[in-house]
């Protein structure tokens, strides 16, 4: 894939062919990628005497390549060894299914993955189950492994993009950076916002004594954060269903600029307090949903690029809530659902009204029976 042509069998002198993935980067950060071992010293003195060539001419550190260049490399240049990396543990057959399972789409550039809530995108102290440990299951034998290019929180499902090459690597990586990416969430918040559709502004930072853990809105030292929301729907004034565009990317920006509106999304704890919880058969869990993402492609082998454009499905306990408050998923432009036509808007409205009775019900008869089976106060069993 990425991985540049195998050497000319000469034992002095190696030429490599430059791979589509590369085309366009420059000749010093080709030696990164490729030849790590070489460093830039060397590259930079082969290019000043003339020994390193591209299709025969004299090259510069930061002379750009084209794909199907060939680059002459003189013998020689290698670093002392470094200590080997640590060898990565080996993924269960448990760990290949739930990696398999998170596969929404495989292209040439990329993995597209449906993160489930609770899985951490990267490791950290005392985490040691993540994504990115499970991307082995996805590596080629001899390419590249894969590797992140963005992040969702730990809590948050949905598409999570991860590149398969380095070339894809820095070209999603700069797309994410230049906000190019269009992506949508699906949230349940506590309330109706005031405006239906509107735009959130408000500056964040780092709050004090959290140890960076918790953001919060600051408006003298915070950097800029911008937020598009929209209602799509609502269950009388108890909760509405909101699609979420985040403009900027700030760390927790989408729960902390609901919350700062006094509508925190359903479940979040640490913004929202005891209010971000709704009463009843609603899970406790956070509602947030990386929905769709909408991102340009690099090209391909054929020269073809195009755009990706990916939807990940809700969660159980998401689209449990979603069914127990009447909201119907066709009525989001974010991701239009397939399928036959089912019951009206108001028809669902009414069968989940009829669920959460029927479970509040069953829940008081359990209670009842469990006091009904307790001894009398004062008496001994």
């Amino acid at each position: 894939m990425s991985a540049p042509a195998p050497p000319s069998e000469s034992a002095n002198v190696r030429q490599f062919t430059v791979a589509p993935d590369d085309d366009g980067i420059r000749l010093d950060r080709w030696f990164k990628r490729h030849l790590p071992q070489i460093g830039f010293a060397t590259v930079s003195r082969w290019a000043r005497t003339g020994q390193l060539r591209v299709d025969g001419g004299r090259a510069k550190p930061e002379d750009r390549l084209a794909a199907g260049q060939v680059l002459r490399v003189p013998p020689g240049g290698d670093l002392p060894a470094k200590t080997a990396p640590r060898p990565r543990p080996e993924l269960s057959d448990e760990d290949r299914a739930l990696a398999e399972a998170m596969l929404i789409e495989r292209t040439e550039a990329a993995l597209v993955l449906n993160k489930p809530p609770g899985l951490a995108t990267q490791g950290g102290t005392g985490t040691t189950q993540h994504v990115d440990r499970l991307l082995d299951a996805y590596a080629d034998e001899g390419a590249p492994r894969p590797r992140l290019v963005h992040r969702l929180d730990k809590d948050t499902s949905g598409v999570l993009l991860v590149a398969r090459t380095p070339g894809s690597a820095a070209f999603f990586s700069k797309r994410f950076s230049g906000r190019s990416a269009k992506k949508i969430y699906w949230a349940l918040v506590v309330g109706v916002p005031a405006v239906g559709d509107g735009t959130i502004e408000a500056p964040l930072a780092k709050q004090p004594g959290s140890g960076g853990e918790k953001m919060h809105v600051d408006e003298e030292n915070g950097q800029p954060a911008k937020t598009r929301y929209r209602v799509v729907d609502r269950a009388g004034n108890r909760a509405s269903w909101v699609e979420l565009q985040p403009l900027t990317g700030r760390t927790h920006q989408l729960r902390v600029h609901m919350a700062a509106i006094g509508h925190p999304i359903v479940g979040d704890g640490k913004y929202g307090g005891p209010d971000a919880f709704l009463t009843g058969s609603i899970s406790r869990k956070m509602h947030l949903h990386a929905r769709r993402l909408i991102i340009d492609a690099p090209k391909d082998r054929t020269g073809g690029g195009g755009t990706i454009d990916a939807v990940a499905e809700l969660p159980d306990h998401f689209a449990a809530s979603m069914e127990q408050l009447g909201f119907d998923p066709g009525l989001s432009d974010a991701a239009p659902e397939k399928g036959p036509a089912g019951p009206s808007r108001e028809e669902k409205k009414q069968a989940a009204k009829a669920h959460a009775k029927t479970y509040r019900k069953a829940r008081r008869g359990e209670r009842r029976t469990r006091g009904a089976e307790l001894p009398a106060k004062g008496k001994r069993p």
